[in-house]
């Protein structure tokens, strides 16, 4: 009998192995690959589900936020005029928020398109451009700060030299909790609230953070030499990083899986659909959805 455990434990490991790696490779359901929901856009950007499963998502070229109906796939016009939004994300009101760049504000967007500016400046500056955010469990708002500069704006240089990430906590003040990047821009955090995931795209690499109960961001580890536009997380707590399509990597950060997209540049992601099942990806005029295994996750 002593003879056995040996290779009882080494027939374990290779069984268990040998689920990893089936499940790695069934992230996607089978036989499927992406499907077009539309390419009559100019550039989407920044999709978010609410809790319904409807996906709202900008055409940022064209100042507007569209809404694709998870009762019938349809795509409707939501918002004209949307201060040239960027990134969305639903907050714990249920109340869109929007990185609206024209004049670099943050906008939360209520369900009866009324507009209010959380915030419009840092000390007195003007902001660089907010680009993404995510709104954490407890209420408090992180959103990055990188400059492209745009050919709808008066200004041609910076306000603040520093392109940084900030989070606005349940009081509404703003802080700085990241100054060290070179460009920030994809951001997503843990359902739990504990981990947050920040991408460098000007330095091709994506940090993961400890997030402490007064919003601050500690132990900065590097989670992936690879930069990204948008970022989304699922149940499993897999990574997706978006650019030359979609790229999954593990919770360790490693890379298990890349699912290709037909266009030059992949700008974000995110799950949506009635069982948050569905994968939403914006890349350049089009916008795409792949059925999952996985599941998007929320507070």
């Amino acid at each position: 009998m002593q003879n056995m455990k040996p290779n009882f434990l080494s027939f374990l490991i290779i069984v268990l192995g040998f689920i990893s790696c089936n499940s790695q490779k069934e992230l996607i359901k089978e036989g499927q690959k992406p499907q077009l929901i539309s390419n009559e856009f100019e550039f989407t950007e920044g999709p978010a589900a609410d809790t319904e499963g409807n996906v709202y998502f900008t055409d940022q070229p064209n100042n507007r936020i569209h809404k694709w109906s998870v009762e019938d796939g349809s795509v409707s016009v939501f918002m004209e005029d949307a201060g040239r939004a960027n990134g969305l994300y639903f907050d714990v009101e249920k109340d869109l928020l929007a990185a609206a760049d024209e004049n670099s504000e943050i906008w939360k967007i209520t369900h009866q398109r009324d507009v209010k500016v959380l915030i419009d400046d840092f000390e007195g500056k003007r902001l660089n451009g907010p680009n993404d955010l995510w709104v954490a469990p407890n209420g408090g708002i992180y959103f990055t700060d990188p400059y492209y500069q745009r050919d709808y704006w008066e200004r041609t240089e910076k306000e603040i030299a520093e392109e940084r990430v900030y989070y606005v906590n349940q009081q509404g003040e703003l802080s700085i909790v990241v100054d060290d990047l070179v460009q920030p821009n994809g951001i997503i955090g843990t359902p739990n609230g504990e981990i947050l995931y920040i991408a460098d795209i000007g330095d091709n690499k994506t940090y993961s953070y400890k997030i402490n109960p007064d919003g601050r961001l500690t132990d900065k580890k590097l989670f992936t030499e690879l930069g990204s536009d948008g970022m989304t997380i699922d149940n499993m707590g897999n990574v997706y990083l978006t650019g030359n399509g979609v790229t999954i990597f593990d919770k360790s950060g490693k890379k298990i899986q890349h699912i290709r997209i037909d266009k030059d540049w992949t700008a974000n992601v995110t799950f949506g659909g009635k069982k948050q099942q569905t994968l939403f990806i914006t890349a350049q005029e089009a916008i795409y959805s792949l059925q999952m295994n996985v599941k998007g996750v929320r507070w």
